[in-house]
């Protein structure tokens, strides 16, 4: 070696690792067994959560609460910012939600409202305990119904990572984002039974810049439901089913909707779901619209009503459905979107009369009828003039 080189390096490589070590912010770690969080069949870790997240938020350092492996009770909780610096709250043990309805004030179980910078990981279990619950919805009969609780909602986060987690048996949604900005969903399991009601795996509505990478989710609805005012949304590699499939909507249903915009769902795979990739709209409610939407490279197995445009969505017929929807929607592609459909109908476009529906192109599709009935895929389209980019089974539209 250069006796030069060497003599100069060495103090430069010295100096350049001292000031990467000072460039890398300070670790608080607040272990929640500090505050007397244990383990417990009996009692729960709200109290000791609580203290951590107050320390944590409180600290000018980039803190990390951790929640050790082991089976924890937490009752509802509330974990709100704003605050100083960011956190992750790291959880590696099981928490189990209170089995009872009468423990829950309100439609949340874990609630993270108005922070920025805010990571959850580290490969442990949300357990909401849903399974006496589901008995107890009646939303599907009465639309005045009290909401169950929530598994994790995220109210007026920025900059913020879900990851390396499980959920598991929701008593309601298992995540809803709201006026969420620029985060991210990854690497994360959601599982509930099929007949389970209303535990849709991700639901977001007036949120920007969200990711949702490398997820499975297999519940009793939506898979992933996409609200108002909801954009640059990116949604690439989930597995989907059991469940309603992944979607857009429903739209229409209150006033002063904002609009749907920038919505990408690539590489993903449903199965035994449904429904596939669907955008719903309310009939003769309000005005709303939704625009630049693509479905691109999805996978249907065993999947009913894997391709839907459903402008006259009315669940337990709580809608008058002589009416028409007033939502707009415009430049929707279904791409390369190819597999088995469980009903003849493999390809559903119902538009509205009153705003057809405007720029949509199909191109690459392939599904094939595998029913229990004779007969074989069909299409139908109402209201609605698509644009063929390419090969499309079955023809009809």
């Amino acid at each position: 070696m250069n006796p030069i080189i060497n003599y100069f390096t060495i103090p430069f490589l010295l100096l350049l690792g001292s000031i990467v070590e000072a460039a890398i912010p300070e670790k608080h770690v607040i272990d929640i067994t500090k505050y007397g969080g244990k383990a417990s069949q009996t009692s729960n870790i709200n109290q000791a959560l609580l203290n951590a997240w107050k320390e944590a938020c409180g600290s000018p350092s980039y803190s990390e609460i951790l929640i050790p492996i082991g089976n924890y009770l937490l009752g509802e909780i509330d974990l709100a910012g704003p605050c100083k610096a960011p956190i992750v709250l790291v959880i590696k043990g099981n928490l189990k939600a209170p089995s009872s309805l009468e423990a829950h004030t309100g439609d949340y179980w874990i609630r993270v409202g108005h922070v920025n910078n805010f990571t959850i990981t580290g490969g442990g279990t949300l357990n909401g305990d849903g399974s006496r619950a589901w008995k107890q919805n009646i939303c599907q009969k009465d639309p005045n119904c009290k909401n169950l609780p929530i598994t994790l909602r995220l109210d007026y986060v920025e900059n913020g990572i879900v990851e390396n987690i499980k959920s598991v048996d929701s008593k309601n949604f298992h995540f809803n984002l709201l006026e969420c900005r620029n985060v991210t969903i990854r690497r994360v399991i959601i599982q509930a039974p099929a007949m389970s009601p209303n535990t849709d795996g991700i639901h977001m509505g007036r949120c920007e810049g969200i990711n949702i990478e490398s997820t499975k989710i297999g519940t009793g609805d939506d898979c992933i439901s996409i609200g108002d005012g909801s954009s640059r949304i990116k949604i690439v590699d989930v597995s989907c089913g059991p469940g309603h499939g992944i979607g857009i909507g429903s739209l229409g249903k209150y006033k002063n909707e904002e609009p749907v915009t920038g919505v990408l769902f690539k590489r993903c795979v449903i199965n035994n779901a449904d429904n596939g990739v669907r955008i719903k709209t309310w009939p003769g409610m309000y005005t709303s619209i939704a625009s630049d939407m693509v479905f691109e490279d999805i996978t249907m197995n065993n999947v009913s009503n894997p391709i839907l445009i459903d402008q006259m969505y009315c669940p337990s017929n709580h809608c008058n459905k002589q009416t028409q929807s007033n939502v707009k929607l415009s430049k929707i592609s279904f791409r390369n979107i190819r597999g088995t459909s469980f009903t003849p109908k493999a390809i559903q476009l119902i538009c509205s009369k009153q705003y057809p529906c405007e720029e949509v192109d199909l191109g690459g599709i392939n599904l094939q009828y595998v029913g229990k009935a004779p007969g074989r895929a069909i299409a139908e389209c109402v209201n609605i003039k698509p644009k063929f980019t390419g090969s499309v089974i079955p023809a009809g539209c």
